[in-house]
């Protein structure tokens, strides 16, 4: 047996086939023929527009990542990885302190004289 969601009873009901996979809202999209072009201007095949812009780094950021060396991936590039990874966490840190400071001064009442 299928079942199907009421939005009158709000609880699963039973279904048919038909009725259990294809919801109220969802109908089959019409076929429709592709809008005109509006701006006719021609367009370069893929074979003239791409130009080669450099070498291809990829296999060596491989092995330089797959390196068994007990670094962890994030600071496997060096000096700039871990001024990156020491910012990062020392403005987290900052943050944590900051936020605990001020729920403590928030948590405090307030002097009346």
């Amino acid at each position: 047996m299928y079942y199907k969601f009421s939005s009158f009873t709000q609880k699963l009901t039973g279904a048919s086939f038909a009725n259990a996979y294809c919801p109220q809202g969802l109908k089959p999209a019409a076929v429709t023929e592709a809008s005109p072009v509006i701006f006719g201007t021609p367009i370069k095949p893929v074979s003239e527009s791409s130009q080669y812009m450099g070498i291809n780094r990829v296999p060596d950021l491989q092995r330089l990542f797959q390196r068994p060396d007990g670094v962890p991936v994030h600071l496997k590039r060096g000096v700039p990885d871990k001024l990156l990874y020491r910012t990062t966490m020392a403005l987290t840190v900052g943050g944590a302190v900051y936020c605990l400071i001020a729920l403590y001064m928030a948590a405090q009442p307030k002097n009346k004289k």
